[in-house]
């Protein structure tokens, strides 16, 4: 009857199965308005289940106005509650099965098989059985104090550089402290100057801001500082020196001092992303530019690389005037950080814990860029130049000739291929059109090596579109 089936080893209690597939019905039209359903006795002997649970399931759609009961007559569909298919689609569509991928070139994707995640829920339960009952109140927009001091400590360990834990403010991660700091800093109509190309989540974040924006065009030794405008109209630079993403390059010493003259000369901020600079494999973590000036540049680091993305745990480094102004607005956005996950952050930092695992995945990162390279010159000899293989997750490659579209992109996707062109993450469009982006750190070596091919053979089948 109706044709319901139901689950009978599934979580979901019968009733909600029968009162959800009666809603889909409806919703579709298979059920139309004004049809009687059955009765309880009717469709419970049916179903050979309890006629008490058939009516819970009823009462459930009369509550909602999907159906009407009246005494004394049937149960019937209610008017208007036919939704068009397309309707339906869009309601439905997150739970709908994704393409299935064969081939996952997707950038900033670390592998979490390789996190110590037993070591974490021990430090998650250390946290929940010892912490002190005040901190289960508003504890300030800073962060625990412990876990400033540990971020400071590491960042002497791993970067060389001297902060003081009154300098450091706990964010959501690097994301969450853009959206802060643009509204810190975007005044009075006042340019971001950003690299281009630059991680397009990133200029989002300001866009959405408000912000206006002025790129500045990057090359293979990143953002190029002679081609910085007058300064008086902006407000802030946004730069990711030691790694630059997407390109890769490391910004040399001569244009780094250029870029702390021009922001002192201007009276503005630098805004470091010191994305992915752990993760290098030719020698130590290049310095941060805030070593070079600390009231001038605000340094944004984030633990959604090192360890998971799922960690909400970034921060950031500020100068003493900016202090108050941040605090007063992280109060009013959402107060603070969970005190449980900086807690066991500060016993990951306090063990060595993430000194350990950072070692041990750039050895294995290492291993997999090396990988990549070489599939890369066995797939397509040496038609081809990499960017950025010197640290990260991903890397540039650059093919000659060829112009890699949105088109492109999305051919790929249809094939089972996720991968990203430059282009897409560039604002003024055209310059790096030969250019795609390759994610690694979560692929095996063997899914390295198929991907790769993969993706030769769909370029060669498109080569009438992929100029």
């Amino acid at each position: 009857m109706l044709g319901i089936e139901l689950e009978r080893e599934s979580e979901q209690p019968l009733k909600r199965q029968i009162y959800q597939k009666l809603k889909e019905q409806i919703m579709s039209g298979k059920l139309k308005s004004n049809d009687a359903l059955p009765s309880t006795r009717e469709l419970s002997k049916d179903l050979g289940i309890s006629r008490n649970t058939v009516g819970e399931a009823y009462e459930m759609l009369i509550a909602e106005g999907f159906v009407i009961n009246r005494q004394g007559s049937a149960t019937r569909v209610a008017e208007g509650v036919y939704m068009e298919q397309s309707d339906l689609f869009a309601l439905c569509k997150t739970s709908l099965p994704k393409r299935m991928l064969k081939a996952d070139f997707r950038t900033g994707r670390p592998d979490l098989r390789q996190f110590p995640q037993f070591l974490w829920q021990q430090f998650l339960h250390k946290a929940s059985v010892e912490m002190p009952i005040e901190l289960y109140g508003y504890t300030g927009p800073q962060g625990l104090p412990a876990l400033r001091e540990e971020i400071a400590a590491w960042l002497f360990r791993s970067r060389g550089l001297t902060v003081n834990s009154e300098d450091i403010f706990i964010t959501a991660g690097a994301t969450h402290a853009l959206h802060l700091l643009a509204d810190l800093l975007c005044m009075n109509s006042k340019k971001v100057l950003i690299e281009d190309p630059c991680h397009s989540g990133m200029l989002k974040t300001f866009l959405n801001k408000g912000c206006p924006i002025e790129p500045i065009p990057v090359d293979s030794q990143g953002m190029r500082t002679q081609c910085l405008p007058d300064g008086r109209d902006a407000c802030a630079v946004y730069v990711t020196p030691s790694h630059q993403f997407p390109l890769g390059g490391i910004l040399p010493a001569a244009r780094r001092t250029a870029l702390v003259h021009y922001a002192r000369e201007n009276g503005l901020y630098i805004i470091e992303d010191d994305y992915d600079s752990e993760f290098r494999f030719c020698g130590e973590p290049i310095a941060p530019l805030y070593a070079m000036d600390q009231q001038r540049v605000i340094y944004v680091g984030t633990f959604s690389k090192s360890l998971f993305p799922a960690l909400r745990i970034g921060y950031v480094i500020l100068p003493k005037p900016l202090h108050r102004q941040w605090s007063d607005m992280r109060t009013h956005a959402d107060v603070q950080n969970p005190p449980f996950e900086q807690a066991a952050m500060v016993e990951f930092l306090r063990t060595r814990k993430l000194d350990r695992h950072v070692q041990k995945m750039r050895r294995i990162y290492g291993q997999r860029r090396q990988e990549l390279m070489e599939a890369l010159k066995e797939a397509f000899g040496s038609g081809w130049t990499s960017y950025g293989d010197a640290a990260g997750l991903h890397i540039a490659i650059d093919f000659p000739g060829k112009c890699f579209d949105e088109g492109f992109r999305k051919g790929c996707l249809q094939n089972g291929i996720d991968i990203t062109p430059v282009e897409h993450h560039c604002i003024e469009k055209g310059r790096h059109q030969g250019k795609l982006l390759m994610g690694y750190g979560h692929l095996e070596p063997e899914e390295i090596r198929k991907s790769v091919l993969l993706l030769r053979d769909y370029i060669e089948s498109a080569a009438g579109t992929v100029r």
